[in-house]
């Protein structure tokens, strides 16, 4: 899954794709290098990121969405908004992926369900404003599969077909470097549940929390933790650098048979 930032202050990227053209460009250049699936976002969901009204992520996110529904990869609109997702699965996405795991929007649910969308349902503690003022568990790992398994039953209850459905223990999300690290070592528990696990660690503060690298300077940690965690049964890679993750799958999945 390539990243297809469409804001002015994402982490990694921000600013650099705010032009519909430009992130249009981005995105197919991302298939081109390997996504088979591009996730376009409007509204950086960042430590401390501010709210960004409906209207802005809908001009944000609609044309990018539409620029890139014919380049053969699957489209995934990053966002909790039921209006901005509703727009962008009417421009030719087939995927939410939904920071809140429907509990954002009391509406998100419904379009999903009526749709027949695929969703990604993610973990997070707080919200972007909160959820790095230190986060707490007692077993992270298995506080994480609960809320998991119990957005999965909310999910199915409300009509979204199972098989559609995708979870993501939310690396980063309201959690510390160690929370992180013990999420990927423990990543089989949540394989257990059932369901294709999407993994994001593309460039996270927690890689420069074990080797004091900058956001800039982390691919090589990015590769580690993503190779990591497809072999603990990871299904879904968030990344920014799809050329170089793609060929680090294709060697690692040589190598492993």
């Amino acid at each position: 899954m390539g990243v297809v930032n469409v804001t002015p202050d994402s982490f990694s990227d921000g600013g650099l794709y705010l032009d519909p053209r430009a992130a249009i460009a981005h995105g197919e250049e991302l298939a081109a290098q390997g996504a088979a699936i591009l996730d376009v976002g409007g509204e950086s969901t960042r430590p401390g990121a501010a709210e960004v009204a409906v209207a802005e992520e809908l001009r944000r996110v609609e044309p990018v969405v539409a620029g890139l529904a014919g380049t053969g990869a699957e489209i995934s609109v990053d966002t909790s908004k039921e209006p901005v997702a509703e727009a962008a699965l009417d421009a030719g996405a087939t995927i939410v992926n939904d920071v809140t795991a429907l509990r954002g929007d009391p509406e998100m649910a419904a379009l999903v369900a009526d749709r027949g969308a695929g969703v990604v349902l993610m973990h997070m503690a707080g919200d972007p404003r909160t959820m790095q003022m230190n986060p707490e568990y007692g077993d992270v790992v298995a506080e994480v599969r609960d809320f998991l398994a119990a957005r999965l039953a909310a999910a199915s209850a409300a009509g979204i077909d199972e098989s559609r459905i995708w979870l993501d223990p939310g690396i980063g999300f309201g959690k510390t470097a160690e929370h992180n690290f013990e999420l990927l070592r423990g990543l089989d528990q949540l394989v257990a549940l059932g369901r294709p696990i999407l993994v994001g660690t593309s460039r996270k503060s927690f890689i420069g929390r074990a080797d004091g690298s900058e956001t800039d300077d982390r691919l090589g940690g990015t590769i580690a933790t993503s190779i990591l965690a497809a072999a603990a049964g990871a299904s879904v890679l968030r990344v920014h650098d799809v050329r170089e993750m793609s060929q680090a799958l294709t060697v690692s999945s040589a190598v492993l048979g």
